[in-house]
């Protein structure tokens, strides 16, 4: 019993860390692209949104850092790539092109 309010007390401190970090990443894309009022407002909800749901949010989640958390969401971002390739069924050289340029979209901008 204990080690399952332990599990639940950690899971629910990895949950609430993503937002602070999400939070802190758009803030600084909405300040870098001028926006205000209503717009910024719009803006932080749908990237922090996606932030979460990212592999970035994902990475946070589990409390990764350093090579761990690099590799981790390096990976996460080709998987997502690969499994939209397949989608479209992408094969050979515009495979290669499209998760090249996917991956490298998916980095942030900042």
């Amino acid at each position: 019993m204990r080690s399952t309010i332990v599990a639940a007390a950690w899971l629910g401190a990895a949950v609430l860390a993503a937002p602070v970090h999400a939070a802190s990443t758009c803030e600084a894309e909405a300040a870098e692209r001028k926006l205000a009022g209503a717009a910024k407002t719009s803006f932080l909800k749908k990237c922090e949104a996606d932030y979460a749901s990212g592999c970035e949010g994902q990475a946070d989640g589990k409390k990764l850092s350093g090579a761990a958390r690099t590799s981790f969401v390096a990976k996460c971002r080709t998987d997502t790539c690969l499994a939209q390739a397949d989608e479209r069924k992408l094969a050979g050289a515009a495979r290669t092109s499209f998760v090249n340029k996917c991956v490298e979209d998916q980095k942030p901008k900042i």
